[in-house]
C-alpha cells in the first residue's frame, strides 16, 4: 500500500513534457519571426502562452492578420510558423488555419511540402483553412500538386476567388483523393460550368461533406453536381430496400459494404453526407427558366427520397418556388415511409404558407409521434433562414 501511494505522489509531481516543447516552439518561432523581418503572429503567440499554462498539447495554428494592424508594423508571414514545425519536429499538431493573408509563392511551396511528408516524417496535419488568402496561380498548382500526397481530411479555401485555370488546379489535385473527406468553396465564383467538375471529384474520392454557399452554380450547375449522387441513390434504394428503421448508433444499412475504411483511406464513392448549396441562384431566373428549375428538383426529390446517406442539405437564398416545395414535402414523406435516416433540410420560406406550415407540421408530428409511441422513427426537419 505505501509504494502505491509513493508511485503515484511521484507521478502527480513530474512536469508534463509539453510545456518545455511548447515554450521552445514560441522562442524559435520568434527567433525566425525577427529573422525574416516579419511580426509575430498575436494569435500563434497567445495560443501558445495558454497552452503552456493549461499544461495542454496545441493542436490548431491560428494564423489572422488583426484588424487593428497599423501599416507601419512588419507584415505577419506564414513562413516562419512553418519553419519552426520543421526545426522542432512538432508532429503534434492537426490544424493550420489562415485568415486574410497574401501568401507568397515560397510560402505556399514550404507549406505543399510540408503536406507532402512521408515515412516516419509523415505530416500530421490533417486540417487546412486558407480563408481569404490570394493566391495566384502557381500557388494554387503547387497547392494542388500536394493534396494527392498529403494527409488532410478536411481542405477550406472560402472567401478565394477562383478563375477556370485555378478551378482547374485545384480540382486535378483532389482527383481520386480518398483522404479528403470535407471540401469547403464557399463564395469562390464558382459558376455554372463548375457543376460537371464537381460532380466527376464528388465520383471519384471520398468527400462525403462539401460546402458550396455563396456561387453561382444555378440549376445546371447544381443538376450536373447532383444527377450521379442522386441516380446512384436510387440504384442502392430500389436494390437494397431498408425494411426497418436503422439503428442511430450503426450506419444505415445502405451504408455497408459501400465506402469502408482501409487504414487512412476512404472508399471512393458518388455521395454525400452534407452537402451546402445556399445563396447559389438556384431558381427560374436563370438562362434555363423554368425547365432547369424543374429538372433540378426532380434529381433533387430523387437525392431526398432514395439517399441513405445524406443527413443534411442547406437550401437557403435560393427561390424555390410553390410547386419546388411541394414536390420537396412528397420527398420527404417518401423517405420517412423508405425508413431512411434522418433528414435536415433548411429552405427560404419564399413560397406559400400553407405549404411551408404543411411541411413544418409534418416533421412536428414526427416528433410527437415518437415521443408517444416511445419508438425510434425517422423524422425530417425544415427550418426556415
Amino acid at each position: 500500500m505505501p509504494r502505491e501511494k509513493e508511485g503515484k505522489q511521484k507521478t502527480k509531481e513530474t512536469p508534463l513534457p509539453i510545456v518545455p516543447i511548447l515554450r521552445k516552439f514560441l522562442k524559435t518561432y520568434e527567433k525566425h519571426c525577427a529573422q525574416t523581418q516579419t511580426s509575430v503572429c498575436p494569435a500563434i503567440r497567445q495560443d501558445l502562452k495558454t497552452s503552456i499554462n493549461n499544461e495542454q498539447v496545441l493542436r490548431k495554428f491560428m494564423l489572422v492578420r488583426p484588424e487593428d494592424s497599423p501599416t507601419s508594423v512588419l507584415p505577419i508571414s506564414l513562413e516562419p510558423l512553418l519553419m519552426t514545425i520543421r526545426d522542432e519536429c512538432y508532429m503534434l499538431g492537426k490544424e493550420i488555419c489562415i485568415w486574410s493573408l497574401q501568401l507568397s509563392n515560397p510560402e505556399i511551396a514550404r507549406l505543399a511540402s510540408l503536406l507532402e511528408l512521408k515515412g516516419s516524417a509523415a505530416c500530421p496535419f490533417t486540417s487546412l483553412e486558407l480563408t481569404d488568402c490570394r493566391m495566384d496561380l502557381w500557388s494554387l498548382q503547387r497547392l494542388g500538386r500536394a493534396l494527392p500526397c498529403s494527409h488532410l481530411r478536411s481542405l477550406i479555401l472560402d472567401y478565394s476567388r477562383f478563375g477556370k485555370e485555378e478551378v482547374e488546379s485545384l480540382f486535378s489535385g483532389l482527383q481520386n483523393n480518398q483522404r479528403l473527406q470535407a471540401l469547403s468553396l464557399r463564395y469562390c465564383g464558382l459558376v455554372p460550368q463548375s457543376g460537371p467538375r464537381l460532380s466527376t471529384i464528388i465520383c471519384q474520392t471520398a468527400i462525403s461533406e462539401l460546402h458550396l454557399d455563396g456561387n453561382f452554380l444555378q440549376c445546371s450547375g447544381a443538376l450536373a453536381l447532383l444527377r450521379p449522387i442522386a441516380e446512384y441513390a436510387e440504384m442502392q434504394g430500389r436494390e437494397q430496400p431498408a425494411t426497418a428503421p436503422p439503428d442511430p448508433g450503426s450506419p444505415p444499412h445502405q451504408l455497408q459494404g459501400i465506402k469502408k475504411k482501409i487504414k487512412d483511406l476512404t472508399e471512393a464513392g458518388p455521395w454525400l453526407v452534407k452537402l451546402y448549396l445556399a445563396d447559389n441562384g438556384i431558381d427560374r431566373r436563370g438562362k434555363e427558366g423554368e425547365n432547369g428549375l424543374l429538372e433540378f428538383t426532380q434529381i433533387l426529390t430523387c437525392l431526398i427520397t432514395y439517399s441513405a446517406h445524406l443527413r443534411e442539405i442547406d437550401l437557403r437564398n435560393n427561390v424555390l418556388g410553390e410547386t419546388a416545395a411541394a414536390d420537396i414535402l412528397e420527398a420527404l414523406r417518401a423517405r420517412k415511409t423508405g425508413k431512411l435516416p434522418v433528414l435536415k433540410i433548411t429552405v427560404t420560406p419564399q413560397m406559400s404558407s400553407d405549404t411551408f406550415r404543411s411541411i413544418w407540421k409534418n416533421s412536428r408530428k414526427s416528433r410527437i409521434t415518437s415521443k408517444k409511441k416511445k419508438k425510434v422513427t425517422v423524422s425530417q426537419t425544415i427550418s426556415p433562414s
